[in-house]
């Protein structure tokens, strides 16, 4: 399977979201809370298997700039002040793949630990 190309980039008009669109046709339109708790950084990932930590209270959160790096991937920097997470194109695709079912299943992550998207 070749490398997703993403064709479009554009941040929803109330920032709370970023709709992608690939060459193959594929597109999605990917909530600000589920990109920024799946964030690739080492803050939210960890440094090695088995150290992601579950993000709370990111409900709310809004992106508030896009900045391209290089031609493989985009840096988010979100309203909240985290901006370290550079997401590859094929990390994207994998995150457009039922956006709705990915963050429904973080939601029921999170009461499960007792904890809430409520910022």
């Amino acid at each position: 399977m070749s490398q997703p190309w993403p064709v479009e980039i554009r941040l929803v008009r109330d920032k709370k979201a970023l709709h992608v669109a690939f060459e193959d046709g594929r597109a999605a339109t990917l909530p600000a809370e589920l990109l920024r708790v799946e964030s690739p950084s080492a803050e939210v990932q960890g440094h090695g298997p088995g150290e992601r930590k579950l993000v709370a209270g990111k409900r709310d959160v809004a992106i508030a700039s896009i900045e391209p790096i290089g031609n493989y991937a985009v840096r988010l920097v979100f309203d909240d002040g985290h901006s370290t997470g550079i997401y590859g194109w094929t990390l994207l695709a994998k995150l457009a793949e039922d956006p709705a079912a990915r963050l429904a299943g973080y939601h029921r992550e999170l009461a499960a630990a007792g904890l809430s998207s409520a910022p």
